[in-house]
């Protein structure tokens, strides 16, 4: 594979759709934005508690979560199944959205311990940004209200080991590699778990950055943003940081 090297900004352009062909895709779903209390009202939070959570207490549940599934101890499956399943046939009360890859071995409930309703999961292989994926936590955002998202890539990934082979490949599977290759060529070492730490934060920027509705919540403090890696042998997630540089290049 070509070792030439790009600068963030077009590490970023490479990665992502142009704003402009991301918001001409999304313009029905970020009129959401518009809808006001009445598109709230329509989807009733779980709780009062719930619509209160900041973002940093919505992100600290999943995680303490994730310590009990790490620990064995999970408390999920011992709630009221019949109450859970009334209060999901009236709506949804997510607190947290997901972006993660669509691999069998990171069953994202499970993995923060959550019940049915608590989280709104977007899945892709290569847990990267697409026009849907984005219109899709728009509406978490916009309308359900959701507090954070987490962008979450895990161990032994294959759409990452693919993306780094560039094999030939049957289908559309290779439609996944363009996407890829930002955190691959920004990842000198080339190491696998490296290569998925760096997409992970490249595609958690680039939500932010493509999306008027997601950046204009985080900037209000009102969402948080946070990319992370999952460990299928170990099962702990690890949230990771966004460097400045990419948290601020914007495609314009």
């Amino acid at each position: 594979m070509s070792e030439k090297r790009f600068a963030p900004e077009e590490l970023l352009n490479r990665c992502q759709t142009s704003r402009r062909q991301v918001l001409g895709a999304l313009a029905a779903t970020s009129a959401i934005a518009g809808m006001g209390d009445s598109a709230m009202a329509a989807t009733p939070m779980g709780t009062v508690t719930d619509a209160a959570l900041t973002p940093d207490q919505a992100l600290k549940e999943i995680l303490d979560g994730n310590a009990r599934f790490v620990a064995g101890a999970p408390i999920a499956h011992t709630r009221d199944l019949a109450i859970i399943r009334a209060r999901a046939a009236e709506g949804q009360w997510p607190t947290v959205g997901v972006l993660s890859c669509a691999d069998s071995r990171v069953p994202v409930e499970m993995v923060f311990d959550e019940p049915i309703g608590r989280l709104f999961v977007t899945r892709v292989a290569g847990n990267i940004t697409t026009p849907e994926i984005i219109a899709s936590l728009e509406y978490g955002v916009a309308v359900l209200g959701i507090k954070a998202i987490v962008v979450m890539g895990h161990s032994s990934c294959g759409a990452i080991k693919a993306a780094m082979e560039n094999p030939e490949v049957p289908g559309q599977i290779s439609a996944l590699f363009p996407a890829i290759l930002p955190a691959i060529y920004m990842t000198p070492s080339r190491d696998p778990m490296a290569v998925t730490r760096q997409n992970a934060v490249i595609h958690a920027a680039t939500l932010i950055n493509s999306s008027t509705v997601i950046e204009a919540k985080v900037n209000a403090g009102e969402l948080k943003v946070v990319p992370a890696v999952y460990d299928v042998a170990t099962s702990k997630v690890e949230v990771l940081p966004i460097p400045r540089a990419l948290r601020q290049t914007a495609a314009k």
